[in-house]
């Protein structure tokens, strides 16, 4: 039994398909990845027996058997053999935390790029632009576990060029590299990229505390992570927008969701401030008390569900995120699809994404 292929879905348009006819078209390959997972890995299968009691009754994407994301900090879950383990990832965890392990072939790793790609070029445009990093470049040292935030910052880099880190090693403001940057491409647009807190924390509070303003009118902010400790703070996506105004003249601003658990399918977030799911992937939201579906405007559970995991079986994955489906196909920003907000955690979840679990060094 071969791997399943989905090369051929990287011809359209990652927002090209409406609603109706991308559940078929997905519905159909996770089914064929359902199988392939359940040949492939037996303990996936082991769970199958459990939760499921009819895997072959799959008539549309709320059919597909799902999992909780939890079980990759429990479990060893791989559809390849050891050898074929090309990168394993880690997702983010505070001290004690467990992580969740995602191991990847040189295929599967390749889509999640060519993926990727397609979802930056929509918000970037097709060329590669000068590229300031909010962070470290320590946080890319430590190869003792390939950590979500060091995952993202090396794949987002691809869309870069003459990369320049905006943090030293801790995790304070670089001025000097900083204002080297904005010398060598003064006048020009930048792609400005970083984990939502560590951006709040360590540059707009930095800057604002400085009493700093940069000339960032035509950067490109690109951010993405948990937004636990912002909330707690009482800053949300308007203020956090607001404050990058204030202390960079910023007027693109673009948050995402996602996960190391389904690394490169990226629910990006439209001029209008609304999440869209790409034809590689989708949402579904579950009522807590019994998993029903759903209605627009009622909050839910996050299921997550991706064509791109192929090397082990994280293609329907129920997260422990809150959201609330906005609509279907009739966003102001013509972006086909469902589109959506995430609202926070559940209750007695672990809190945990790659920015919300940074823990200062003293």
């Amino acid at each position: 039994m071969n791997a399943p292929d989905f090369s051929d879905w990287l011809e359209f348009n990652p927002y090209a398909f409406s609603a109706d006819v991308k559940s078929h078209k997905l519905t159909k390959a996770l089914v064929e990845l359902t199988k392939w997972h359940s040949v492939q890995c037996e303990s996936y299968q082991k769970i199958l027996n459990v939760l499921v009691e009819n895997t072959g009754s799959v008539n549309c994407l709320e059919d597909i058997p799902f999992i909780p994301v939890r079980l990759f900090k429990e479990f060893d879950l791989l559809s390849i053999e050891s050898d074929e383990v090309f990168k394993i990832m880690t997702s983010s965890g505070t001290s004690g935390q467990q992580v969740s392990k995602i191991y990847l072939d040189r295929k599967t790793a390749a889509l999640q790029t060519k993926v990727l790609s397609r979802l930056m070029s929509d918000v970037l445009g097709k060329k590669r632009l000068p590229m300031l990093i909010i962070d470290s470049p320590s946080i890319l040292k430590n190869r003792q576990a390939f950590s979500a935030r060091g995952a993202g910052i090396l794949g987002f880099s691809m869309f870069g060029l003459n990369v320049t880190y905006a943090l030293d090693d801790s995790m304070s403001l670089d001025m000097p590299a900083i204002e080297a940057f904005l010398a060598r491409h003064h006048g020009s647009p930048v792609f400005i990229f970083g984990f939502t807190f560590v951006i709040w924390q360590h540059f707009v509070l930095s800057l604002q505390k400085k009493g700093i303003h940069l000339p960032l009118d035509k950067g490109i902010v690109v951010h993405g992570g948990g937004w636990k400790k912002l909330q707690e703070q009482s800053v949300d996506n308007d203020a956090f927008r607001h404050a990058l105004k204030s202390v960079a003249n910023v007027n693109k601003v673009v948050n995402y969701y996602g996960m190391v658990e389904q690394t490169g399918s990226l629910f990006v977030e439209c001029e209008f401030g609304h999440l869209h799911a790409p034809i590689y992937a989708d949402v579904i939201f579950r009522r807590p008390i019994d998993f029903g579906i759903a209605e627009v405007g009622e909050e839910g559970i996050i299921e997550v569900l991706s064509l791109l995991p192929c090397s082990y079986p994280g293609h329907a994955l129920l997260t422990e995120d809150l959201g609330v489906l906005l609509g279907v196909d009739d966003c102001r920003c013509q972006r086909l699809g469902k589109y959506f907000r995430v609202i926070g955690r559940l209750e007695k979840a672990e809190m945990r994404g790659c920015s919300d679990t940074y823990e200062t060094r003293t």
